[in-house]
């Protein structure tokens, strides 16, 4: 993702009910820090899209910016997301279809944040 191996996020990463834990290690180089900046980022893939869905939104909240970002049309169902406070942020998928709307959030408070090298 941005010319940076998952593996060199992240470690051990599961989602379990509606909480996500693992290992996010600080990135201080690449393609990635010169988009977003340094920091800890997380890679998540979703599955399971509801087949009727008009719309599927992704993303931080609280949000640095980008807030939820449509991706029913993304090809690959993954994402990268700049851990800013992972006390503070959750991640969401929000689906809408007709005549309902799903939301999930997931908590990061679980995630461990390897320290700078």
């Amino acid at each position: 993702m941005w010319g940076t191996l998952v593996s060199e996020m992240q470690s051990d990463v599961a989602v379990t009910g509606n909480k996500i834990t693992g290992t996010l290690h600080y990135i201080s180089e690449g393609q990635i820090v010169r988009d977003w900046g340094e920091g800890y980022f997380l890679a998540m893939k979703w599955s399971d899209i509801d087949e009727g869905a008009t719309s599927l939104k992704v993303g931080l909240q609280p949000s640095e910016g980008t807030g939820l970002i449509e991706c029913l049309d993304d090809p690959d169902h993954n994402g990268m997301f700049h851990i800013t406070n992972k006390n503070t942020q959750d991640l969401i998928i929000l689906s809408s279809a007709e005549g309902h709307r799903t939301m999930q959030n997931f908590d990061l408070s679980g995630l461990v944040l390897e320290p700078k090298q």
